[in-house]
Order: structure tokens, then sequence, then C-alpha cells
């Protein structure tokens, strides 16, 4: 079976085990995308573009894109077209630059290959910036990483933002994972500080994680903020408690990917901020509740996580 027949069909199975009946009123999973937003030719964008650059195919932006999570990549309901914030931030980029768009589904893993051989033009897939990855790709940002605590609805939890305000708390969270760094560091500040130690459990997988939560086993779930975000709006029995950068104490934005030194990256940042700042930027991540993951403006190779 080929990968994208079977990130199709295992996209197709989530849906179907995992989205009640009112997830269609919340999230449009059809091929069609009828509520998907668009935008005219940008001049300006298009005048950014160097001379020299070579498209894979002329009049066409190639872009690589993995389907593998809701709502920022998954696959329709035909488990072939691929929706999501991602795609609809491609769309809108391609017609800033009076192109059209091809996605091309990868394995999160080839992009970096496919990128620098030139089998697409860019890669729009959740991929952070780091400083090990510009060393060899450009950078244009598009969206904030973000981590989040997610608690029950009626939780007496309302705000998590700084270490002390996980205190004496159950926590969940991806073992060897950021977050988990992130959350030990809090924690050992916590503890020096004479406060209470957080207690962290650890399952296997987001579902587990989040049936924790709902039955009360755990206070809160700290994880990457856009699959949770989607969890929440798909159930009503999570709600978000706070936000952190992915990158703490330092900041990690997720951007699309282009070959080093191509020149496309300021094409694509000058688009990014036209979306930003005639609100369609805003209202595209609002269509898949990611309002808290926007930018205030789109960056070409910004300082990226350090290298451990």
């Amino acid at each position: 079976m080929s990968l994208k027949r079977k990130l199709g069909a295992l996209a197709a199975l989530g849906l179907m085990a995992f989205a009640p009946a009112h997830a269609a009123d919340t999230f449009d999973f059809s091929p069609e995308q009828k509520g998907r937003l668009h935008t005219g030719k940008d001049a300006e964008a298009v005048n950014a573009i160097p001379p020299s650059f070579k498209f894979v195919k002329e009049g066409v932006l190639t872009i690589a894109i993995a389907p593998f999570a809701p709502p920022i990549s998954t696959y329709a309901t035909d488990a072939k077209t691929v929706v999501g914030f991602d795609p609809d931030f491609a769309h809108l980029i391609a017609e800033a630059l009076g192109l059209k768009l091809e996605l091309r589904p990868v394995a999160w893993a080839d992009w970096p290959l496919g990128l620098s051989s030139g089998k697409y033009d860019a890669v729009i897939s959740n991929v952070g910036v780091t400083e090990q990855r510009k060393e060899k790709f450009d950078f244009s940002t598009y969206r904030l990483g973000l981590h989040g605590f997610y608690v029950r609805t009626d939780s007496a939890i309302q705000s998590i933002r700084e270490p002390k305000d996980v205190a004496g708390l159950k926590l969940t969270t991806g073992a060897g994972t950021n977050q988990e760094r992130i959350l030990l560091e809090w924690d050992r500040q916590n503890v020096a500080a004479g406060l209470k130690p957080v207690s962290i459990q650890y399952y296997d997988d987001d579902v587990t994680r989040w049936l924790a939560v709902t039955t009360k086993r755990v206070d809160a779930n700290f994880n990457p903020n856009a699959p949770q975000a989607y969890e929440a709006a798909k159930n009503g029995q999570l709600r978000l408690a706070g936000t952190v950068n992915a990158g703490w104490p330092l900041k990690s934005d997720v951007a699309v990917a282009t070959r080093k030194g191509s020149g496309l990256a300021v094409a694509l940042t000058t688009a990014a901020n036209n979306l930003i700042r005639n609100g369609t930027y805003a209202k595209a991540l609002a269509r898949w509740r990611l309002a808290e993951e926007a930018l205030p403006k789109s960056e070409v190779n910004p300082p990226g996580l350090p290298k451990f």
C-alpha cells in the first residue's frame, strides 16, 4: 500500500473512531472545503520572487505536507484530499503568488531530503525553526509553536502559565519530549523555591492522556496545543488553561521551509505579512480553532532553537 493510501486509511479510521456526531458541525473535513478562505494575487509578493528561482513546475507552487493530525493537516472524508490549517495556508500563499497549488503528501521525516533534492518548492508541515535546520534551509514563519495545558471543563484550575502554577498538580505529558523538558525544569524551580513538587504520569498516546484528564486521574495534559485544541472543540470535555512557547525559555516558531539561498523565503514572508495585515490569516486560523497560535508578523530566518 502506498504512503498516501496508508495515511488516508488511518485518517479515515481515526475520524470514524473518535469523531462524535457533532464534530461535523465544528470542523469541515469534506474534500470540497467550501469554507476555505481565499485571497487575490499579491503584486508585492510576486515581485519578491527572485528571477533566478525555478519552480518544480511552471506556474505551480509544489508543497510537501505530512497529513499527520487534525486540525493542522489530515485527510478529508474521501481519504485522499489533504485538509486542515496548513493546507489552507498553502492555498493562500499560492493564490497570493498567482500560482496553482500542488500538495504532495509525504512522511514527515522525508521532507529534508525531498526539499534538498528539488522534489518540491517548499514544505508547509509544522516544521519548527532550529539553528541546526537553518544551516541547510531557509524559513518563513507562519505560526507560533505552542504547548498547551488542557483541563476538564469543570476544573477549578483557571490559569497555568508559569512554574508556580503547576506546583502540587498531577500532570501528564510525553516522555522524552520538549514539553517534558519544560515541565521538569519548572518543577526543579518550584522545589528549589519550597513549593510542592509536580506529579507526572506518562501514557503512550493522546487518547489515553485526554481520558486521564476527563476521569480526573490527572489535573491537566501538557502537550502540543493544536491536537488538544481539536479534541477540546470536538468533545466539549476539555478547555485550555494556558499555553507555553515550545521553545521556552526561548521562542520556537513554525515556518515554511525552502532551499537555502533560493530567495523564495522573502516572497513567502511578504505574502504572509500581507495576509496578516488584511485579516485573512487570522480568519484561517480561527476556522481550525487555532487563534492562539497567531503570529504578529512573519519573519525570514528568525532565531531558532539552539543546538543541544
